[in-house]
């Protein structure tokens, strides 16, 4: 590993230049850092020689002349006038480098995704690097980020990269046949204030007043919040008061607990604002043809952090849904004649807990007899200590862009991938104003014009609602279509693949394949249908609407030759009705019988809408409305 100081630390480079990198071809590429010298600083890169002089403030930046994709370089660093090198940088790269930032979806690891043994197996990408930015939050901008070194994606480096960005990185890698270079700077539960500028956000009224609040916080209420966050962690993962002993014990008296049906969540439980701990019970009898039998228990749908017990035997232990079935192996000895108990100890956070429906998926079953586990359960919430108020300062307004985007600020790159949103749901009007304003600001800081900002829209996540219904998801993902007016924007829709109970759909490949279209139509040229169809305008006759769509490519569609789904049909009332809709050529015929005055069509509008319109391509339309009318979750 490059050393990035002198012993007497004269020069000093980013950690964002290491070893194994990849710098960005055709570009005049930017190397700056810091110097306590008086001399100039020179680096030597493919031949090319670049001098530069630090300022007043010991800071240097220079440019080295544009190089073609390839390698493996060399690239020297030294000081004044000597003819040693104080730095070396080895087998370094020159290709295309791609900034990946958003939250958790983008965060997201390779080992945690879908048929992860395999990828991970197969990964052997020597160039293919990647650059992961350490988590960090500061109240000032920085120079340089914690830590981090540049690590080519084999079977050991690729587990923890984020899935989407390795799968989108390895597309164009096999189709360009050039390196690529991924700089990873996300954090999950983050919103898009966080990764703003302090001077982007006060530009707004909407974020203007929450940057003067920020003023009030220092580096001490990290620390705090940071020991806090420890206690925390260590309350929901380590049962206290001995109740892992006494709570799950088949004689455990629970007669005055209160009682609540399942599956029931923190809504339904009547305890919203809760957060903590929560004990829950349930008491069955095993029939005699089942005794003697290794049983299999699924939860169904449980919130992410638990533990299960029968009968006083811990039998899992899951931490952030390490395991997504939630099934269980309950061996034949812990099985006992009569009444058996069934305990969980469950973390209730941040607005979740309990047993999410459908109810017919929580059981006990020896493969042919079944018993059911929903309807009543007994539940306690104040067995064990209070968890610490966490402030989640890594939440707030500019606090990440100060310490993990500045600090990056001008590495030469190719564009910007970016999948976020979620952690915005809630006011996703505002997000209008917020993302573009990101999208901008980025490209201010990197001062390489309009450099390419492909996003990912959301998924469909959520219960399937039964009635069309208004939607704070649907309005964000109006959101972020929205935002392609901004120049050189991509998306990539995936509300075909996501998952109703989980907001990390596993399926990263295809998300990582649909930006990589976006990118070689976009930034390569390439001639590849990269959009699913796209709402263009409407015309209504008689009693139907007709829609024409834009990215139709070999045309429309219906997934698995079903009948269309997902378009809804209102009258001048603002109801929407289901509608039947019939493809032809570019354009669906909207109607329903319930609206003999139709006046709007919205298509895809729900949290997780069934929906089914493609083009001949695969690629799913995006969700749209015609209407201009107020639609949040509120209203």
């Amino acid at each position: 590993m490059a050393a990035h100081t002198l012993v007497m630390g004269q020069v000093r480079l980013p950690k964002v230049f290491s070893d194994n990198m990849v710098l960005q071809r055709e570009i005049d590429i930017p190397v700056w850092g810091t110097s306590t010298a008086t001399g100039e600083i020179t680096v030597e890169l493919g031949g090319n020689r670049v001098k530069a002089a630090p300022g007043q403030d010991g800071k240097w930046i220079l440019r080295m002349p544009r190089m073609q994709a390839g390698g493996p370089h060399v690239m020297k660093v030294y000081e004044g006038s000597q003819t040693k090198p104080v730095i070396t940088f080895n087998n370094v790269l020159i290709g295309d480098v791609w900034l990946a930032s958003g939250q958790s979806n983008m965060e997201w690891q390779v080992q945690q995704s879908m048929n992860a043994e395999t990828e991970i197996k197969n990964a052997n990408y020597p160039a293919i690097r990647l650059f992961n930015v350490p988590h960090d939050k500061k109240t000032k901008v920085q120079q340089d980020v914690l830590g981090g070194s540049w690590i080519p994606l084999d079977s050991a480096g690729v587990k923890t990269a984020s899935a989407v960005a390795y799968f989108f990185a390895r597309d164009l890698h096999l189709d360009l046949k050039v390196p690529i270079g991924i700089v990873q700077a996300t954090w999950g539960g983050t919103p898009v204030e966080a990764w703003t500028s302090r001077e982007q956000l006060l530009s707004s009224p909407i974020s203007h007043n929450r940057i003067l609040l920020n003023d009030s916080i220092s580096e001490k209420h990290f620390i705090q919040d940071s020991l806090d966050l420890v206690r925390f962690w260590d309350i929901v993962y380590n049962p206290k008061n001995k109740t892992a002993k006494t709570i799950p014990n088949r004689r455990f008296n629970d007669s005055k607990w209160p009682e609540v049906v399942m599956p029931a969540t923190l809504k339904d439980m009547n305890m919203a604002g809760y957060e903590g701990m929560v004990w829950l019970r349930k008491k069955i009898t095993i029939p005699q043809n089942m005794i003697g039998k290794e049983l299999t228990l699924d939860l169904g749908h449980p919130e992410m952090n638990y533990s299960l017990y029968v009968n006083g035997q811990e039998i899992a232990k899951n931490v952030w849904n390490a395991n997504f079935k939630h099934q269980y192996r309950i061996p034949a000895r812990f099985v006992k004649q009569g009444e058996n108990v069934i305990a969980v100890r469950m973390a209730f956070l941040w607005g979740g807990g309990g047993f999410n429906p459908p109810a017919e998926e929580m059981f006990l079953t020896d493969g042919t007899f079944k018993i059911n586990l929903t309807g009543p359960w007994k539940y306690r919430i104040d067995l064990e200590p209070t968890i610490p108020k966490i402030q989640n300062y890594h939440r707030s307004p500019t606090f990440l862009f100060n310490a993990m985007i500045n600090p990056i600020v001008p590495f030469g790159i190719k564009g910007f991938i970016w999948y976020q949103g979620e952690d915005n749901v809630s006011a996703p009007l505002d997000y209008r104003t917020l993302f573009p304003m990101m999208i901008s600001d980025w490209r201010i800081r990197w001062q390489q014009g309009y450099l390419p900002f492909l996003f990912v829209q959301l998924a469909n996540y959520m219960k399937v609602k039964p009635e069309p219904s208004e939607s704070d998801w649907a309005t964000l993902r109006e959101t972020q279509t929205m935002a392609l007016a901004q120049p050189n924007t991509g998306m990539a829709s995936i509300i075909d693949i996501g998952e109703a109970d989980n907001i990390h759909p596993q399926n990263k490949q295809e998300v990582g394949r649909r930006l990589a279209l976006v990118a070689k139509n976009l930034v390569y040229h390439k001639p590849v249908q990269a959009s699913g169809p796209m709402y263009q305008s409407y015309e209504i006759e008689d009693d139907k609407i007709k829609v024409q769509f834009s990215q139709t490519g070999a045309g429309l569609a219906a997934n698995g030759n079903e009948p269309l789904k997902g378009f809804a049909i209102a009258g001048p009332d603002h109801k929407f009705y289901w509608a039947t809709a019939v493809i032809e050529g570019n354009k669906v015929l909207v109607s329903s019988e319930k609206v003999k005055n139709p006046v709007a069509v919205r298509y895809a509008w729900a949290d997780n809408p069934d929906c089914n319109l493609i083009n001949k391509d695969g690629l799913p339309a995006i969700p749209f409305r015609t209407d201009k009318w107020n639609a949040t979750a509120e209203q």
